[in-house]
């Protein structure tokens, strides 16, 4: 098979679609001929050598795809050749074909097309586990979502909205603003010309909100935990501003509230089987209704993943950057 390889760890100039050995089918996985993938910032750190996979897992690119079974391994049930699926990923995405756990696959949705759909399962299951599984939003209650026109962002606001729960967000243009705004947001915060601590003070009239998704990290602990409500639940999931922070820890006492870090490539297949039946359980219904959907900026060949990445890595993006493979030469 075909699949993009990493010369040496570098830039988006170092990807290389080339021929490499076949996946082999173990016992309680299935075999999937790649239809679509996304790019993720997991998969720009892979290839600046700074994020290794885990152990046992694909050493190429890739954390989601869409596809169709073409072999199943023994023990494996509910799924035949010829099914079409989507998949989370610890990697191999970025391939014609990829092995994965049984559990960590899901039947494509009704009314989605193969090539959405693989820009589906990497972000969802980080926006279920993280908003709805561990920091328990419910309707009525108040989100922050940073980033709010990312893969994650457009996700987190359009589950939070059809859920019932007031969605506050921040993004650094007026075109990303606006398009938050269309997917559901409620309140939307340039957070390059507005201090988003005072805008959620205003928005709330003072109470804060009740869950922050945030990727940023260390730039934004302190300023996250000004804008909890009491009994608020801070989740970060990204580092892009950076590993090392300060809170006020009296300000998080006085409020009650929690701070959590996840990651989800790292987890074991039993956890991410779980993660993933959640969330086919609470969204599946969503999609099939029309009601959720993925945010797609532009689709592109397998064989452009270079450019994809630079397209990420520059942040002029809305949603999901998606890679076509079943186009890929050589299949």
């Amino acid at each position: 098979m075909r699949a993009i390889t990493i010369a040496e760890p570098g830039g988006p100039e170092q990807l290389v679609w080339a021929e490499v050995p076949d996946p082999v089918v173990g016992p309680g996985e299935v075999l999937i001929e790649v239809a679509a993938t996304a790019v993720n910032r997991a998969d720009i750190l892979q290839r600046q050598g700074l994020y290794k996979p885990p152990p046992g897992a694909s050493t190429y690119l890739g954390l989601e795809c869409s596809g169709r079974i073409v072999e199943v391994g023994s023990g494996v049930e509910g799924f035949a050749p010829g099914d079409e699926v989507c998949a989370l990923l610890a990697g191999g995405g970025y391939a014609q074909r990829v092995a994965v756990p049984a559990g960590q696959v899901a039947p494509l949705p009704k009314s989605m097309s193969l090539l959405e759909a693989g820009g589906l399962m990497e972000t969802l299951c980080t926006v279920w586990s993280n908003v709805f599984m561990l920091a328990g939003l419910t309707a009525g209650e108040t989100l922050l979502v940073h980033g709010g026109s990312s893969g994650n962002g457009t996700a987190a606001i359009q589950l939070a909205h059809q859920l019932g729960a007031r969605v506050i967000v921040t993004a650094g243009s007026a075109a990303k603003l606006q398009a938050c705004r269309e997917l559901g947001a409620d309140v939307a915060v340039n957070y390059r010309e507005e201090d988003f601590v005072e805008a959620v003070e205003q928005a709330t009239d003072g109470l804060g909100v009740d869950v922050v998704l945030d990727n940023m990290g260390a730039a934004y602990l302190d300023r996250n935990v000004q804008a909890l409500a009491v009994n608020g639940r801070l989740v970060v999931i990204g580092l892009q501003g950076g590993v090392k922070g300060e809170m006020n820890l009296n300000t998080l006492l006085m409020k009650r509230a929690s701070v959590s870090a996840t990651t989800l490539r790292a987890r074991p297949p039993e956890e991410k089987a779980q993660i993933v039946a959640a969330t086919r359980n609470g969204v599946w219904p969503l999609i099939e209704a029309g009601r959720f959907r993925v945010i797609v900026d532009r689709v592109l060949p397998i064989e452009q993943a270079a450019e994809a990445h630079r397209i990420v890595e520059g942040s002029g993006h809305v949603g999901k950057v998606l890679l076509d493979v079943a186009t890929g030469n050589g299949g």
